[in-house]
């Protein structure tokens, strides 16, 4: 037997979450001997994503959303990066490397995958074995943070060349993506985040002008940092700052929202006052959920490889090592305090 810590849900938050009360680690065991049934397979854990999202998935099952709840007291899940160690499976050969799609990886050490499971859950991805960029990236820029930036700003943005794109909460895993494509696209790129020190890193991979949000009232940074008004906002953060956007949006602006963080943890959400901009500006807000648009995955990872490989395309991360640390990870990912994608390695390939 092999000791197999796991994460596991165990409370519904009415705020924030807190380690040790609604997700707890739980030391479990796991035989690596034993016969496996036909179709299953071993999994070796070795980098778990932590995302806003999830905090979305903290609620009662009873209760219908986009994703599905977690289960109580049971592991939770996300995208994870594995290798296969042991397999009855021909689809699964042992040291491929494995992909645990967006609420579906599990989180545990070591995870044993029946075939069924498997088929919409665990997707083979060896090229990483060859291409050079960390097994990190695959369950950030090239899963479902960077899948949401792609889409979001190139299939709903439409952004054209000149135009003004604004992405807040723009060093984090989805935000830096968006600028460095926007900026591909021929647009003037702002962004704003929560230090003076994201601020120059966004700087740093080609935003042409970047804000610290603490530091003033969010309309009147908005107008500095935007003197031409916003043409596509790309927005993650909600509340007062949609609120701004939505005053400073020039006329058939497009909104991209795929999450609004700063209204995940409150009991009563933020009003909007500046609604009726919507309709005098003809602005289009589109909310999605990448899940749906599936069919673009290709697309995307053909597109955006190679711009990694060769490093057209420069994506921070922020790891944080060791499983029983999960809790932690995502706690401060919804409190703000990620500098870049949030990652926990779990173990070395």
């Amino acid at each position: 037997m092999v000791a197999n810590k796991q994460v596991i849900f165990t409370k519904i938050p009415k705020t924030y979450p807190v380690a040790g009360e609604h997700m707890k680690i739980n030391e479990s065991s796991i035989d690596l001997d034993a016969e496996l049934p036909k179709g299953n397979f071993i999994l070796k854990t070795l980098e778990i994503s932590v995302d806003p999202y999830m905090r979305g998935r903290m609620r009662d099952e009873s209760v219908k959303s986009y994703a599905p709840a977690f289960p109580m007291n049971k592991p939770m899940s996300g995208d994870t990066m594995s290798v296969v160690i042991k397999s009855n499976n021909p689809d699964y050969k042992v040291g491929d490397l494995v992909y645990g799609r967006t609420g579906q990886g599990i989180f545990e050490e070591y995870v044993q995958v029946t075939a069924e499971y498997a088929k919409s859950a665990y997707v083979v991805r060896n090229d990483a074995k060859s291409n050079g960029l960390p097994l990190s990236h695959y369950v950030g820029v090239l899963a479902m943070p960077g899948m949401t930036a792609y889409y979001g700003l190139h299939e709903i943005g439409k952004p054209k060349k000149g135009d003004t794109l604004y992405v807040s909460a723009a060093s984090g895993a989805v935000g830096q993506l968006v600028g460095q494509f926007g900026k591909a696209a021929g647009c003037y790129v702002v962004g704003s985040a929560g230090s003076d020190e994201k601020v120059e890193y966004l700087k740093s991979i080609g935003f042409d002008d970047a804000f610290n949000y603490k530091k003033g009232d969010y309309e009147e940074l908005l107008r500095k940092h935007c003197p031409n008004g916003i043409d596509v906002y790309f927005e993650g953060v909600g509340g007062k700052m949609l609120d701004a956007v939505l005053a400073v949006a020039n006329t058939f602006a497009r909104i991209v929202a795929c999450g609004m963080i700063s209204q995940y943890n409150l009991e009563k959400p933020e009003p909007l006052y500046n609604s009726m901009y919507i309709i005098s500006k003809r602005i289009k807000l589109d909310g999605f959920i990448i899940m749906d648009h599936m069919d673009y995955e290709q697309k995307f990872l053909d597109n955006v490889t190679p711009m990694l490989v060769s490093g057209q395309v420069k994506y921070r991360e922020d790891i944080v090592k060791g499983i029983e640390n999960v809790p932690e990870a995502l706690i401060g990912v919804l409190r703000g305090e990620n500098f870049g994608k949030r990652v926990v390695h779990v173990a070395d390939l």
